[in-house]
Formats: C-alpha cells, structure tokens, sequence
C-alpha cells in the first residue's frame, strides 16, 4: 500500500511524530510504498488524521 503524508506533527503527541518516522514519513507529501500487514495498518490508523492511503488500496 501506498502512504503519503498529508499533515504535520508539529503541536501533536510525540508518538505520533515517532509513528510517521517509523513508516518513513516526516514532510508533508512524502509517500512511502509500505507492505500491507495488520502492524502498518495499525500505525497508519494512529496518523490517519496525518496520512492518506493512496492507489488500488484505497478502496477497502
């Protein structure tokens, strides 16, 4: 699945900064290819609000 960065960390938790460097983000518009398992998933829906999934994925 394809993630890009659509919000900044600045004025948020700092584990959700942490969680964008651990999927490989870290500026607005970065995207990253990750693999699609329930892990990346889960950091994905704690920076939803940061992230947008992007590509064939972003249907379901």
């Amino acid at each position: 699945m394809t993630v890009r960065q659509t919000g900044s960390p600045i004025r948020r938790e700092a584990s959700q900064g942490a969680t964008l460097k651990g999927l490989g983000l870290g500026k607005i518009g970065r995207e990253r290819e990750l693999e699609d398992t329930p892990a990346i998933r889960g950091m994905v829906r704690k920076v939803r609000h940061m992230v947008e999934i992007v590509g064939e994925e972003a249907a379901k």
